[in-house]
């Protein structure tokens, strides 16, 4: 037996999971087999059809699996245990958790296409030792040999895999309709997490999809390098050694992880690569890691009796360096389980220097935290709760990539609050002029915002009736130019409105000036035209009780607007002491024709509207009042007594 030092699990794999594993065993409900509906009616294995295109969304079925806890079973041995029935459904979400031993897997190809088909038979996750796989061409049968056609180890050359990719794969040609059996050993070496389970690709998706990882990864460690780099710079330029220690967590985070996903043994130590490197990545990056926090977050300083924790932390992860290069692995185990189980505690300093007054203590928890649940969640897929899939693979370093963000945020405040403490002596010396200035500024502030707003009255209360508070005669004026203006760009007819309230004198006199009876009529008349008309619509009172809307309809919709407006003013109604009041208005409608007769040159006069239509008034109150008259040029005449023309056309009440 190889007695190598290792860890066949990442370093990441598995926070806390001796004191929540049976937790979860409670908890949580183990997740449905991963298999296939079609099964080998002799052995009860999983039959997958192939197609031209595999993208990996397929993979070999967990119908059939057989545990070797004694780590020594060969071929001969799984076929008996085969025959036997032995091979058993994984009862989980895909892992078979941290047991010692091998474990077999036993599925079944069928090329239902009418050619040749080339695959590889990706291994789903990086936490392997040994993977041997065997193929059966042709029927199941007992007689049957089965032939080794991969074996793969860790501690081999790269360059002996079949395929250049991080993590195993087993290539595989068949021919059109054939069915292919498989026995695959998958081996962590007498204890460890297994997947027995495999992707299924054409080469091309696959070295696509790992192209893409490579890809992303590139872009996670280039992102913590220059994070790395930039506190170094940091650490340069302020002499602050919690930014040189943050440099060096940073590139162990980038060794650590690379050399844990398999792209340092890809890329970088192709030959002789051994477990104990990993092994040896993460105690650094642990050692590193608690380095920094202590000086960050200055537990000796502020948080004496806390401080004991990360000595502990520093002293476990030197102990698990040590036993990583001696390859005790004993010790090892001990102490890596006892360095996650402690992580949790620096997200609890953390929160006691943030209620000690330190802002940036809380964003340090924060990032700590982030990195603390994508471990966790992990644990719960090694552990067989969580499906295994490309993304959870990943949530790791992911989790680990955004804590480094997180935490140079953290940084950032903590570099701004030494800024703030290095110039407090000259902010002391200056304080006197800057209060006076401060002063100063904020009574000239205070006098702006006085005049600012005095001025804003002042335009709003010379824009504004004071009695209706609708527009006035000089604001009416110059919306309602703008707004006939728009019509003439537009091609839009325009038509203007002017209303008298009949007999608004009669009001007053019989009603009583003490009750201001007048001036509510004025009001109730502004709200009710307000709450008909449309918000584009330009509406404003001229004088006394004389009105005038612009609107842009058609001389029809204007006319019928127009008799609209003088029902729901016929329906006011006002309470007072002399009885319930009721009045009506005449309504004078002049139209801007200049469109209309194709002048598209025209700008309506609204002076000459208001004339206009003030005409129509005039004859509407001649004609008995409470109607409305359409001006009209052609039938134009003299208006009796003022000498205004009248002209227009009486619409009368509707029924």
């Amino acid at each position: 037996m190889n007695t190598e030092i290792r860890f066949p699990f990442s370093l990441s794999a598995i926070p806390l999971i001796l004191c929540v594993s049976l937790c979860l065993s409670v908890l949580l409900m183990p997740a449905v087999t991963v298999g296939q509906v079609v099964t080998d009616t002799q052995f009860g294995a999983a039959v997958t059809d192939i197609r031209t295109l595999e993208n990996g969304s397929q993979r070999t079925g967990q119908a059939a699996i057989w545990h070797d806890a004694s780590d020594r079973a060969g071929l001969e041995d799984a076929q008996r245990a085969l025959a036997a029935g032995d091979f058993q459904p994984l009862n989980s979400a895909g892992s078979t958790g941290l047991k010692k031993g091998s474990y077999w897997s036993y599925f079944v190809l069928r090329n239902t296409t009418a050619e040749s088909v080339t695959l590889n038979l990706e291994y789903v996750d990086h936490q392997l030792i040994h993977l041997q796989a065997y193929a059966q061409r042709g029927p199941a049968a007992e007689n049957s040999s089965f032939a080794e056609i991969a074996r793969m180890d860790m501690g081999a050359p790269f360059a002996t895999r079949p395929v250049f990719h991080n993590r195993f794969v087993v290539p595989v040609t068949m021919a059109p309709a054939e069915s292919m059996a498989f026995l695959v050993r998958f081996d962590s070496e007498e204890a460890g997490f297994v997947f027995p389970s495999m992707r299924i690709w054409t080469p091309e998706q696959l070295n696509k999809v790992h192209t893409g990882e490579t890809a992303i990864l590139s872009f996670l460690f280039g992102g913590i390098a220059l994070i790395s780099i930039f506190a170094l710079i940091v650490g340069l330029t302020t002499g602050e050694i919690s930014f040189f220690a943050y440099f060096g967590y940073g590139l162990s985070k980038i060794v650590a992880w690379g050399t844990i996903l398999g792209f340092t043994h890809q890329y970088v130590i192709q030959n002789e690569f051994h477990w104990s490197y990993m092994s040896a990545a993460g105690a650094v990056s642990i050692l590193s890691g608690v380095i920094f926090d202590r000086l960050f977050l200055q537990t000796r300083k502020y948080t004496p009796k806390l401080d004991y924790i990360p000595i502990l932390m520093i002293i476990n992860a030197g102990v698990l360096l040590f036993s990583a290069l001696l390859q005790i692995k004993a010790v090892a185990l001990i102490s890596i389980t006892l360095a996650l189980l402690l992580y949790p505690a620096v997200t609890v300093i953390a929160l006691v220097r943030w209620r000690q007054g330190s802002s940036e203590a809380v964003v340090f928890a924060v990032g700590w935290t982030l990195l603390l649940s994508g471990l966790f969640y992990q644990a719960l897929r090694d552990l067989g709760y969580v499906e295994h899939n490309l993304v959870n693979y990943y949530l790791p370093p992911l989790s680990s990539f955004i804590e480094m963000i997180t935490i140079m945020a953290a940084m950032g405040i903590k570099l701004r609050r030494l800024r703030m403490q290095g110039l407090e002596s000259e902010r002391q010396y200056r304080r006197h002029l800057e209060q006076s200035k401060v002063k100063l500024e904020g009574l000239v502030r205070a006098r702006t915002e006085e005049l600012e707003k005095a001025k804003q009255r002042a335009e709003l209360e010379a824009r504004t009736d004071p009695l209706t508070g609708i527009r006035n005669r000089r604001s009416f004026l110059e919306d309602a130019a703008l707004c006939a203006k728009r019509a003439v760009r537009k091609g839009e007819p325009v038509s203007l409105l002017m209303f008298d309230i009949d007999h608004f004198k009669a009001i007053n006199d019989n009603h009583g000036h003490g009750h201001g009876i007048g001036d509510e009529a004025l009001r109730e008349f502004s709200r009710t035209i307000q709450t008909k008309i449309r918000e584009t619509d330009v509406f404003g009172r001229l004088g006394g009780e004389e009105f005038a809307l612009l609107i842009t309809e058609t001389k029809p919709d204007s006319l019928h607007t127009a008799e609209r407006l003088r029902d729901n003013i016929a329906a006011i109604r006002l309470e007072c002491p002399a009885g319930s009041l009721q009045f009506t208005s005449s309504i004078g409608v002049a139209h801007g024709d200049g469109l209309e007769s194709g002048k598209a040159d025209t700008v309506y006069s609204i002076e000459q509207l208001l004339r206009q239509a003030d005409h129509a008034l005039y004859c509407a109150k001649e004609r008995g009042r409470n109607t409305v008259v359409e001006y009209t040029p052609e039938s134009a005449g003299t208006a009796a007594e003022t000498g205004r023309v009248v002209t227009g056309v009486v619409h009368p009440e509707p029924a």
